[in-house]
């Protein structure tokens, strides 16, 4: 008897060179995997400029090569190395979705992932204070008023635990809590929606306590805006009035005044 013919299937082909269509199906997975605002604005960026070159450019195999040239698409002589590595970054990413797809192939993706990140040489920019100019900034205000007492509680806060402005204006009571006879912030949420847990010195807390003692608050968010009577109102603060707070004892703070004219 004769045995019928197979039929034939077509074996999914991976490429080395990717379409338009391609890029963009990759570039919208890659935004819809991020959580925060800003690193999908600095991502969409570096795509959409990458993307915009390697169409322009004679269709050039997605490789090791091609990732490395990201690095120098744009002004390379100024390029400062956090944008060269932002932009690999995403390249990165944008490889990972096809290889997942079975449109690029897997080897080629490891080896875009392999491609090393530019060194961080030099010294830092910008002013940035000392120890004891830390401790002459949270010292400024003085203990009279409920609203100095707020406000030597958040640049404590902001300075010892290194704590975000949003992540300090969202502080509640319920997240300082006691653990092994230690004081902590729990579950707090940071920059893209990573949970962490933060250490709280004993002279950070009897601060906090001074604060939420004149207020009288003993649940919701522990920082609250001050009005010019001395009271509390509303039910938190906004992250531009932390930094209003931090450049008016900048600017007013009888204890910094010579240390912020020695940094300026």
């Amino acid at each position: 008897m004769k045995q019928k013919p197979r039929s034939r299937r077509r074996r999914h082909s991976t490429k080395s060179i990717l379409c338009l269509p391609d890029l963009e199906l990759a570039k919208a997975a890659v935004l819809n995997s991020l959580n925060s605002t800003d690193a999908t604005r600095g991502y969409r960026h570096a795509i959409d400029e990458f993307v915009d070159w390697y169409c322009s450019e004679p269709r050039l195999a997605f490789n090791r090569i091609v990732a490395c040239v990201i690095a120098l698409i744009s002004n390379p002589v100024n390029s400062p190395p956090g944008t060269i590595n932002l932009r690999l970054g995403a390249v990165r990413r944008l490889a990972y979705e096809p290889a997942d797809c079975g449109l690029l192939s897997a080897d080629l993706a490891a080896g875009i992932r392999r491609v090393k990140r530019v060194k961080k040489l030099g010294i830092r920019l910008g002013n940035w204070l000392t120890a004891e100019q830390g401790n002459a900034l949270w010292q400024a205000p003085d203990r009279q008023r409920l609203k100095e007492k707020r406000d030597r509680a958040l640049l404590a806060l902001l300075l010892a635990r290194g704590l975000r402005r949003h992540e300090a204006v969202a502080l509640t009571f319920d997240h300082l809590q006691q653990r092994e006879e230690h004081w902590a912030i729990v579950d707090l949420v940071g920059k893209g929606g990573h949970i962490r847990t933060v250490p709280v010195s004993d002279w950070v807390r009897t601060e906090l306590d001074n604060w939420l003692a004149a207020a009288g608050m003993d649940r919701g968010r522990r920082f609250r805006r001050v009005n010019k009577v001395g009271r509390t109102w509303g039910d938190g603060m906004t992250v531009k009035a932390v930094w209003h707070i931090v450049k008016h004892v900048l600017l007013h703070g009888t204890k910094f005044n010579g240390t912020y004219r020695k940094l300026n």
